[in-house]
């Protein structure tokens, strides 16, 4: 799958490293508007949950790991890649639910 935006050319047609970092930055801003999205999910999770021990979930986690590997073969990324990536995100947006689910909950007892 490729993205198309207007301010880059696809790697295929890049014959410049200026290109090819026009390219990549273009994919880190929409990577970053995607992970803040992540994070309002794991926001609404923080507010859904009805306990701090529901936060951490091993078997969630695998499956999403799995799924990532799946979806990183059928896009022609490399696994070696995808995995570690995922895991080092699933564990810090784990510790951003952590810290929403304590702000949430503070929050609460000040409002009652």
């Amino acid at each position: 799958m490729s993205f198309s935006t207007d301010d880059r050319r696809s790697p295929a047609d890049c014959t410049t490293m200026a290109e090819v970092r026009q390219g990549v930055d273009a994919l880190d801003r929409l990577l970053v508007t995607i992970l803040a999205e992540r994070q309002r999910y794991m926001d609404a999770a923080a507010r859904i949950k009805p306990n701090r021990e529901a936060v951490r979930d091993t078997a969630r986690i695998e499956q999403v790991v799995a799924n990532v590997k799946a979806s990183a073969r059928q896009a022609g990324l490399s696994e070696e890649i995808a995995e570690p990536v995922w895991r080092l995100l699933i564990e810090r947006c784990i510790a951003h639910e952590y810290e929403a689910w304590d702000r949430t909950r503070a929050e609460a007892q000040v409002r009652a």
